[in-house]
């Protein structure tokens, strides 16, 4: 059975003590943050200190933690799964249909976007890496709430105001719920403007090492109903082929596409 080193949890300890107080920091100071003694705490930095962690300043022998560290981080983040999971679906996505492709994490009630790939159309959704989308008004939320139970999309939702983003946006969270519960009894998310007018989504969810991760079509409504029975039998199949078996969610029965008169999303810029 593998066992807990104390020494390295105290050691990590120490970096969030950098991170939360962003000041050099003296070898009792540290000590009396991490709650050890002086002489424990002396051993731990002198360790950092000969493996390169930290510097410490000739003249007040005070601590702080040099780049090693956020060098590796980056090195980490950069094939991070989840990041190469999501760069591959959304590649798929938008080379199957020619529309904007997005995947979305869940972070404190609302959608962060870790990856982005714009369609070909010259009236296309167009986004950023690392912006936010509200859960209420995107199918990539809908997706995301439908792959965590009941009581955490609830509170998820609660986190923040639902605001009116459009005429067609659900600002009760109960009415949300009750849609997400639809999301896991099909297999899927849709938004019809919903989050912007004119602008519909198809979405997934799934998980990517137990982390929920959502991936959606989008772009102008009229276009998504045109193509919805092709949109949504690409992105089953993406989902079957990046996310973890075991966590993806039902498909759906086979749909007859709908036609609706609806806006136009604006051109991209």
């Amino acid at each position: 059975m593998a066992a807990t080193v104390p020494a390295v949890a105290r050691a990590m300890s120490i970096f969030e003590v950098f991170a939360r107080e962003q000041r050099e920091l003296s070898n009792s100071e540290i000590a009396r943050f991490i709650g050890v003694a002086d002489s424990s705490c002396a051993d731990l930095l002198h360790t950092l200190y000969q493996a390169g962690y930290v510097t410490r300043t000739a003249r007040s022998k005070r601590f702080y933690p040099t780049g090693r560290l956020l060098a590796a981080a980056q090195a980490i983040a950069e094939n991070d799964p989840l990041l190469q999971v999501s760069r591959e679906a959304i590649d798929l996505l938008s080379e199957k249909t020619g529309e904007t492709a997005l995947c979305g994490r869940l972070e404190h009630g609302f959608v962060r976007i870790i990856g982005i790939q714009e369609g070909k159309y010259a009236l296309r959704y167009v986004m950023k890496i690392g912006e936010k989308m509200a859960l209420h008004g995107s199918g990539l939320g809908k997706a995301l709430l439908a792959q965590v139970d009941p009581e955490e999309a609830a509170r998820q939702l609660r986190l923040k105001s639902l605001k009116k983003l459009t005429p067609a946006s659900i600002t009760d969270p109960a009415l949300v719920e009750r849609a997400v519960q639809e999301v896991r009894e099909r297999g899927w998310a849709e938004t019809r403007s919903e989050g912007i007018q004119g602008v519909g989504a198809l979405a997934v969810g799934g998980h990517v090492g137990g982390e929920p991760v959502a991936i959606s079509l989008t772009g102008p409504q009229e276009r998504i109903d045109e193509n919805r029975e092709h949109y949504l039998r690409t992105l089953l199949d993406v989902q079957a082929s990046v996310f973890d078996p075991r966590d993806a969610t039902a498909r759906p029965a086979p749909l007859k596409t709908r036609r609706r008169n609806t806006a136009r999303a604006a051109p991209a810029t």
